[in-house]
């Protein structure tokens, strides 16, 4: 049986769906069966994310209404073998779907996976209860602003109305040089105010959002270092977190960090 882990924050634009590819990528590297499922319908984009939009056949919603097998719409990665995405529709009347109907397709799926990563779209409403409804673990990704972490504490309320045995938290988007300056919340407040565990710290990252933009897969040594100790806290229950502020520390750091702020 496979632990299915949703992706949430309630919040747009802070990185779900990169942390859900950049998890699903550590995972099947490590040797796991992955299946990423895209729960945004209508607003789908971890296909692009993944760089298999053109392979594109079928989607969960042609699963759900019985035009196809999960087996037909479970896309292969091309660069991993054991890594698998059900990709969402553009185009639906979503508020015909509901967490049943998702819960209903994972079942079929379940037995052939180690891990089923469930990409949430943003907001508490008919679309959230879809993507959660059929996961027993929860990461809430944030990013070191407040509105995030906000809508994050707000989110983690509503999770204790699902059947989630654990939450975790992924502070997403961490500028190192912004953090030893003092502009940014520190890590140690925002799981203050969270109070769930720290599972990982991704570095603010140019290649992710260039890659992104153009529909290819590019991970930095630093984001993929950070995600290998994510998928690691994950599946081993360690506590190791990516370092964002080694290379802005020292002379020659504060050097780099300063320079940075003024440009």
């Amino acid at each position: 049986m496979a632990r299915k882990i949703v992706m949430t924050s309630g919040k747009g634009g802070v990185g779900k769906t990169t942390v859900c590819a950049g998890l699903g990528i550590q995972l099947a590297k490590l040797g796991f069966r992955v299946a990423l499922i895209d729960v945004d319908i209508g607003l789908n984009n971890l296909d692009v994310v993944m760089g298999v939009e053109n392979q594109v056949v079928f989607d969960i919603t042609d699963v759900i209404m019985g035009k196809c097998r999960p087996k037909q719409a479970l896309v292969q990665d091309r660069h991993i073998s054991s890594l698998y995405l059900l990709p969402s529709s553009h185009a639906y009347n979503k508020t015909q779907i509901y967490g049943e109907h998702i819960k209903n397709v994972i079942d079929q799926i379940d037995n052939n996976f180690d891990y089923i990563l469930i990409d949430c779209p943003a907001g508490v409403d008919s679309g959230f209860d879809r993507a959660v409804y059929p996961a027993n673990e929860a990461i809430v990704v944030v990013t070191p602003h407040l509105s995030s972490i906000r809508d994050a504490d707000k989110v983690l309320a509503i999770l204790d109305e699902y059947n989630i045995i654990y939450k975790g938290v992924v502070i997403n988007r961490m500028r190192g040089d912004l953090l030893l300056n003092g502009d940014l919340m520190t890590i140690e407040s925002i799981i203050r105010t969270l109070n769930v565990p720290l599972l990982s710290v991704i570095p603010e990252d140019d290649a992710i959002g260039a890659s992104c933009s153009v529909g290819s897969r590019v991970q930095s040594i630093e984001s993929a270092r950070a995600f290998t100790l994510l998928s690691e806290n994950i599946h081993n229950g360690s506590k190791k977190i990516f370092d964002c502020t080694y290379k802005y520390r020292g002379v020659m750091g504060y050097l780099k960090r300063n320079i940075k702020k003024r440009v």
